[in-house]
């Protein structure tokens, strides 16, 4: 065949040349050791919980290194792409902070090594198409979609392997009159790889999360372009990643099957192989055994479902750090209130066999990270998931601000600030106390108690609240009515001798607690009071009251 001969057949109209491309995309001036990395999905409209788990792994390893972080969206396969899908993309990944430097981001393009959206990078890889096709290591193949799905009826019912390789590769060796032939007829064609590797021999490859592999040599001629011109994956990221100039890949493992083509592409190609990270699947346990997350089965796997359930967005970039390095739970416990993208990321840190997803331990992650958050981010960022997804809570918050930052501000700072919320969709059942729009009693007395004393302890503090009262005062009056109808005001009595006692000044408490807010466990009571006001405490005490 005579290679250059057929390569002006199938690309005539390639005159863009790798020097231009080489001076177009320079090399980039970064300190030594920095690290440019990238996030390349497809736009099919679903973004996975592991896209984001693979964007902070590559944000941290190459923020951390002084490098680059780039969005690229592959977008070659256009019967999987969903219209609409790229703005997801890029609106899901940015609402979950994760800072781009260049790519294809929401405001658009931004960067000196675009285009960004592999579409409108034709004209590249048709430039080194080309060069492979001169060099014979690529060759036009015009097998019809019946021709193949018949080799592979006839491999599977011979038991080999499936592929088009060895005798199965049928325009392997064709001579220039049968390609011009084809190519003068109209037929469409697709441009193979000639690979040259053979399945007996073994490639040695270290990937920086796996470690040291053995893999099996590549020996399929895939395809590098598709029959309307457009590359497929492999070969559109060799070009794009050497172009770009990453030197990180980082991907899922399902990828790992591929690797052994990618190194003999990046060879073919000239280009030096970036390092590969290839992140275990997201695992989650099913009854006694663990499985992989699924998109179909789990909701959880959607990011739009953690939007939803009303989790912060620190909360989740927390949880996944956790599962993504090991040490990051204890120097959380050492600084506390430090910002988490101070942590020291490690990919050496991470688990090669994959993360075990936990929804309890993200639930008791977001705890901490609400417990630790001021008033007026509290605020802020609940009533903005009240604004999309309870607009009756929404009208409630945000008519008087600074009444629901004093409701949030209850017990918040110092060494133990209370746990109540995980979620801004709990907000709702923490705050309605507060309004009585919301407010009802949800649960009920202890048969243990009289209705009399219950009464007689509502009715005295009803007398006695006084709002301008400190919290010792307040107090006071309660051990008072305590004394009044025999429980112990001095818990040491009371544990030295319970018998002699109807109960203890925290029954009191409790029985007016649940007049006041509805419920057995709230915020502290004493604030609560100050915040409702005392017309507010008074009615609902009386309301109680009358209804035993």
């Amino acid at each position: 065949m005579d290679y250059n001969y057929i390569a002006e057949l199938l690309f005539p109209n390639v005159t863009l040349t790798e020097q231009e491309l080489e001076e177009r995309y320079p090399q980039r001036q970064l300190p030594e050791g920095a690290i440019v990395s990238r996030m390349a999905p497809s736009p099919t409209g679903f973004v996975h919980l592991g896209n984001l788990l693979m964007a902070i792994t590559a944000e941290r390893i190459a923020h951390q290194s002084g490098g680059i972080l780039y969005l690229r969206v592959e977008d070659t396969d256009q019967k999987r792409e969903v219209p609409g899908a790229i703005q997801i993309l890029v609106d899901s990944v940015k609402y979950y902070n994760v800072n781009f430097d260049e790519g294809a981001l929401a405001e658009g393009e931004f960067g000196n090594y675009g285009p960004y959206r592999q579409r409108m990078r034709e004209d590249i890889y048709h430039v080194y198409a080309k060069r492979l096709v001169k060099e014979g290591k690529a060759y036009p193949c015009f097998c019809t979609e019946e021709e193949l799905v018949k080799m592979h009826e006839e491999q599977e019912k011979s038991k080999e392997n499936f592929g088009y390789y060895g005798k199965w590769a049928i325009w392997r060796d064709r001579s220039t009159e049968e390609v011009e032939e084809q190519l003068q007829a109209g037929k469409p064609w697709v441009l193979r790889f000639r690979s040259t590797g053979s399945i007996e021999n073994k490639i040695k490859f270290t990937d920086y999360i796996k470690g040291n592999l053995e893999l099996t040599e590549n020996d399929v001629d895939m395809v590098l372009l598709k029959s309307d011109g457009i590359p497929t994956y492999h070969f559109a990221h060799a070009v794009d990643d050497h172009l770009m100039r990453t030197t990180h890949v980082i991907r899922g493992d399902e990828w790992l099957s591929t690797l052994p083509f990618h190194i003999q592409l990046f060879s073919a190609l000239g280009f030096k192989l970036p390092k590969y990270l290839h992140i275990g699947p997201l695992m989650k346990m099913d009854g006694e055994s663990k499985r992989k997350l699924s998109k179909r089965k789990d909701p959880e796997a959607a990011l739009t479902y953690y939007k939803q359930e009303g989790y912060p967005v620190k909360s989740l970039y927390e949880y996944l750090l956790t599962i993504l390095n090991s040490n990051f739970e204890d120097w959380r416990r050492a600084n506390p209130l430090t910002p988490a993208d101070e942590f020291k990321f490690s990919y050496k840190k991470m688990n090669p066999a994959g993360s075990l997803f936990d929804n309890a331990k993200l639930l008791d992650v977001s705890k901490n990270v609400i417990s630790r958050m001021s008033a007026e981010d509290v605020y802020e960022q609940s009533s903005e998931w009240a604004k999309e997804f309870d607009s009756e809570l929404y009208v409630a918050m945000t008519k008087n601000p600074e009444y629901t930052k004093a409701i949030f501000s209850i017990g918040r700072g110092g060494k133990n600030p209370r746990k109540d919320i995980a979620l801004w969709k709990e907000v709702r059942g923490y705050i309605d106390l507060f309004y009585d729009e919301f407010f009802k009693v949800y649960d009920e007395y202890s048969d243990k108690f009289g209705t009399n004393d219950i009464k007689s302890a509502l009715v005295e503090f009803a007398k006695t609240f006084n709002i301008e009262d400190d919290s010792n005062a307040w107090f006071e009056k309660i051990k008072d009515i305590a004394d009044m109808l025999g429980y112990a005001s001095d818990m040491k009595a009371y544990k030295l001798n319970p018998e002699i006692y109807k109960g203890n000044v925290s029954d009191i408490s409790m029985f007016i607690r649940l007049a006041v807010t509805g419920k057995l466990n709230s915020p502290d009571m004493y604030s609560v009071m100050q915040i409702l006001g005392y017309d507010v405490v008074i009615k609902r005490v009386n309301e109680m009251i009358k209804s035993l």
